[in-house]
């Protein structure tokens, strides 16, 4: 059994400026992207696509966006509607948190439409090589999770239960560890070993899907569902339900070839 530590939730401190631990880990999911990206441009599979260093630059303001815009959104629609509609304003305020994974996909998928559009590039080839880029990304944030305290998971007897004091004094499953090693990990090192030789177009994007729903799916046996929400029907989460029709999509886009 754990005590979790309380991390100070500010990393470094310099005069009265502070860097948070959950924006450390944007800086260096980011950081990877870019370092991943240009590796990624060096492989066999992607020469003949004739990418740039600016593209990975390019690609990664347009997916910012996609992330903060659409993970807002989809947070405000998912979870909350109720609230944010009665009180609009609350939903800039993006320092109190409520961020949602698959709005941010969404978001995503736009700002790389827009991209491949402007590239005049197929969609999917674009999805194709972000996609093994993204999990590694996600690792960081749920890293940024656990040090923050945030997301805790269900209660537990196993040994590894960690109990997070300002919650209460049960121990629960560290669900932000679990979805560091499965849909962060686990699921960046299955992409990029798939991706490693040339597949069909869409066959990567489809892989991503599938193996974040499954990934996430599992996890949220875990995590404790949010208490504005609870457990929904046949006591599924609202993760849990958001994963299905990604799931469905990655099989679709895998076997359309």
């Amino acid at each position: 059994m754990f005590i979790h530590p309380e991390f100070d939730p500010v990393a470094i401190r310099i005069g009265s400026f502070g860097i948070h631990w959950y924006g450390l880990m944007y800086l260096m999911a980011f950081g990877q992207f870019l370092l991943l990206g240009r590796l990624r441009i060096t492989k066999s599979q992607c020469q003949h696509l004739q990418w740039q260093f600016k593209d990975i630059e390019d690609l990664l303001f347009w997916g910012v966006l996609g992330v903060i815009l659409g993970g807002r959104l989809g947070y405000v629609i998912f979870y909350m509607p109720s609230f944010y509609f009665a009180n609009p304003l609350s939903i800039f305020k993006i320092w109190e948190g409520g961020m949602s994974f698959h709005g941010g996909l969404v978001g995503v998928i736009f700002a790389l439409y827009g991209f491949a559009r402007m590239r005049q590039m197929r969609f999917l080839v674009v999805t194709d090589f972000v996609a093994p880029l993204v999990p590694f990304g996600l690792a960081f944030g749920r890293l940024g999770n656990f040090i923050n305290g945030e997301l805790w998971g269900r209660p537990t007897d196993f040994s590894w239960g960690v109990i997070f004091p300002y919650v209460d004094q049960l121990p629960r499953h560290p669900s932000q560890l679990y979805q560091f090693f499965g849909e962060g990990l686990c699921l960046g090192l299955l992409l990029w070993i798939f991706s490693n030789k040339a597949r069909p177009v869409g066959q990567v994007s489809g892989a991503f899907l599938v193996g974040y729903s499954v990934f996430r799916f599992l996890a949220e046996f875990a995590r404790e569902p949010d208490s504005f929400l609870g457990l929904l029907g046949l006591g599924l989460t609202m993760g849990q339900y958001l994963s299905i029709p990604m799931f469905f999509l990655g099989i679709y886009l895998i076997i359309r070839k």
